[in-house]
């Protein structure tokens, strides 16, 4: 039996930005999807039974997880999720022993309750164990730590990629297309760990091009205004930094519309939108 394409950590991902962006009933009816959820209950089977559970309970696990940008863009999106898989099935079985949502489960992480017992399992008596007959310090008189001000704090990642979408699709991109190309292009930043080395591993890359339905030219254009102009004569330059890193240092989206060469290069490399009329012609 040969190995299906979505085992590679590249593989998972195309497929889940194919499922993220193809439409909202993806999941349902591509067969990949099918194929990919009787997978994870193999990979995560063992797993599940470790801890008590079925491998149904791993693929609703994955499932969950595979959704999240946060496994679509990292390094190695099946690490983030056998990792969420594995802490959903300790919390599952936490619950089961507790006798409560597993909702309730995270929250009690890292406490002492222990699971649900009958008091006639123990020797002492209820008051010595029991934390609802103990005394504790009043401690509410205790300040608070003082918290920074949130709104001087700079851009997170994520919140610079979904600006950046906004960005592109006010410039003519399809708000589907604009977040595929950028999740894409992202995931490789955070593979590489700096511009240059994404830039120049996307600009070999034929996978983007197909993704976004452009030709080379335009993907060279959107990876130049997404991740800047890498000669080193245009480093610390508007045009040298792009969208990512000039929006995670703090400007603003009114300033990048004023930037009237990125703005027309963005416009320029969108792909074209075939309408109503054109798809009967």
């Amino acid at each position: 039996m040969s190995t299906p394409t979505f085992a590679s950590a590249d593989g998972l991902r195309l497929l889940l930005l194919n499922l993220a962006y193809t439409g909202p009933r993806a999941w349902q009816e591509d067969p990949a999807a099918a194929e990919l959820m009787t997978y994870t209950m193999e990979k995560y089977g063992a797993l599940a039974h470790k801890y008590g559970l079925q491998p149904t309970d791993a693929a609703v696990a994955s499932f969950d997880a595979m959704r999240t940008r946060a496994v679509r863009v990292a390094e190695d999106p099946w690490a983030v999720v056998t990792h969420a898989v594995q802490l959903s099935l300790i919390y599952e079985s936490r619950a089961e022993g507790l006798l409560c949502s597993t909702q309730q489960a995270r929250k009690t992480a890292g406490t002492d309750r222990h699971d649900a017992e009958r008091f006639s399992e123990r020797e002492s008596e209820l008051a010595d164990f029991h934390p609802a007959f103990h005394v504790h310090d009043d401690v509410s008189a205790i300040d608070e730590p003082k918290q920074g001000n949130i709104e001087e704090e700079p851009t997170n990642a994520y919140f610079a990629l979904d600006e950046a979408a906004v960005l592109f699709v006010e410039l003519g991109w399809l708000e589907r297309t604009a977040r595929l190309g950028l999740e894409y292009i992202a995931a490789r930043l955070i593979r590489t760990g700096n511009r240059l080395s994404a830039f120049e591993s996307l600009r070999r890359d034929g996978h983007g091009p197909a993704l976004l339905d452009v030709d080379h030219d335009a993907w060279l254009t959107v990876l130049r205004a997404v991740l800047g102009h890498q000669h080193p004569d245009r480093v610390h330059t508007a045009e040298g930094r792009g969208v990512f890193l000039r929006l995670l240092i703090g400007e603003h989206l009114d300033e990048l519309f004023e930037d009237a060469d990125l703005a027309d290069a963005i416009q320029s490399a969108a792909p074209e939108v075939e309408t109503a009329d054109d798809s009967h012609v």
